[in-house]
């Protein structure tokens, strides 16, 4: 069987995503080790999670953030579109990488909490989240510094010279 034009255009169009999903989360991961190796010469017990978290919160957040930003920002100027990109990107992988962690957390502590769907089970799902979200947000966005800036920059500068 072979592709036509259109089946062709689409197939490029998922194999690009898939890997820039893999290649942007595999920058998350790496700036969050450099992070790490810089802040305490990885001295801790859950480098593989953390590595993991990162990774797939970048990685799960390029598929929903690239193709939305190209598609509203399309007919922009370079400058645009590179703003557009580098907002986008910066929020969206934060905040899938916050989603990751505050899902671990609810993981870790679900045997403790109330059964499924009471009320006491809701507020306790809600404030675990909103704990882990505060401390991502304190201790986890700072392991995107320094490797992770740069390379969103440099991402978001080609995703913007980029004409679909």
């Amino acid at each position: 069987m072979t592709a036509t034009g259109r089946g062709r255009s689409v197939a490029s169009h998922c194999l690009e995503i898939a890997c820039g999903a893999t290649g942007w989360g595999a920058a998350m991961a790496a700036s969050a080790v450099a992070a790490l190796y810089l802040r305490n010469g990885l001295l801790t017990s859950h480098l593989t999670a953390l590595t993991l978290v990162y990774f797939f919160g970048g990685a799960l957040s390029w598929p929903v953030v690239v193709p939305l930003v190209r598609r509203f920002a399309r007919q922009r100027p370079t400058s645009a579109r590179f703003a557009a990109f580098f907002l986008a990107l910066s929020i969206g992988t934060a905040a899938m990488t916050a989603f990751l962690f505050a899902m671990d957390y609810r993981w870790f502590y679900s045997r403790w909490h109330a059964p499924f769907g009471s009320l006491i089970w809701i507020f306790q799902f809600l404030f675990t989240g909103a704990s882990a979200v505060y401390q991502f947000a304190v201790l986890g966005l700072a392991l995107f510094l320094p490797l992770g800036l740069l390379c969103l920059i440099v991402v978001s500068a080609y995703l913007a010279r980029q004409r679909d």
